[in-house]
């Protein structure tokens, strides 16, 4: 109760029900080794909680911006998605209250990305249903919604690739080209890391589980550099 409570403090919420902050943090896999738990996983308020997300951001967008629906499509694709949401709930501290599988808890890199996400969608279900729309929108606002100027002014709602396309043609009049420098691992779980060039200029390296996954990292990381 006490780790909840300090949850609470950290969110600057009061939940009226305790029990629904700690079903939006119950991983399926916690229940399978404590079935004695009294309580749900928290599957059923991600749901809920998706659907409210994304109602409340498309509302804002349509509300806020007269920009035709591609952009407003891209701008909420960027704020929704599971690296935002992970890093936001990393950012909230939510990755030190999961009730996780041992297993689970051992869990990295991607995987533990769609746990955190997952996470803060069920929160903003446990949110609606203890505080009501009123302070759910409050909190995507504050804690979400403060992400769109720098997303639109940087534009980072664009694949990471295609953008960096769009700069290197236009400062250097050159395309850029991707090169598998390593593979790595067995057939069924290889680790890719390619280079990014410009020209004959290796700009960055980035991995992935896959070749477009190390692709998209190192044009990120060409993102930063230009």
């Amino acid at each position: 109760m006490k780790l909840l409570q300090s949850l609470e403090k950290q969110l600057r919420l009061k939940f009226k029900s305790l029990k629904l902050l700690k079903q939006a943090l119950t991983h399926r896999s916690y229940l399978n080794e404590h079935p004695k738990e009294k309580i749900e996983h928290n599957e059923r308020l991600e749901f809920l909680g998706d659907a409210v997300l994304e109602l409340t951001v498309t509302e804002y967008l349509y509300q806020n911006f007269n920009n035709p629906e591609g952009d407003l499509t891209s701008w909420r694709a960027s704020l929704v998605n599971t690296n935002t949401l992970s890093v936001l709930a990393k950012n909230l501290g939510l990755n030190n209250f999961l009730f996780l599988s041992r297993g689970e808890a051992q869990s990295v890199g991607k995987a533990r990305d769609v746990i955190l996400a997952d996470a803060f969608e069920a929160l903003i279900g446990a949110i609606y249903l203890d505080q009501g729309v009123k302070k759910t929108k409050e909190f995507i606002n504050k804690n979400l919604l403060v992400k769109l100027p720098k997303i639109i002014e940087e534009k980072l709602y664009k694949d990471p690739k295609s953008h960096f396309q769009e700069i290197a043609q236009a400062q250097f009049k050159i395309t850029p080209t991707y090169k598998v420098l390593k593979e790595e691992g067995p057939a069924h779980q290889k680790t890719f890391t390619v280079g990014l060039f410009l020209g004959d200029k290796l700009i960055s390296r980035g991995q992935g589980s896959s070749k477009f996954e190390a692709e998209v990292a190192a044009a990120k990381k060409g993102l930063e550099k230009i």
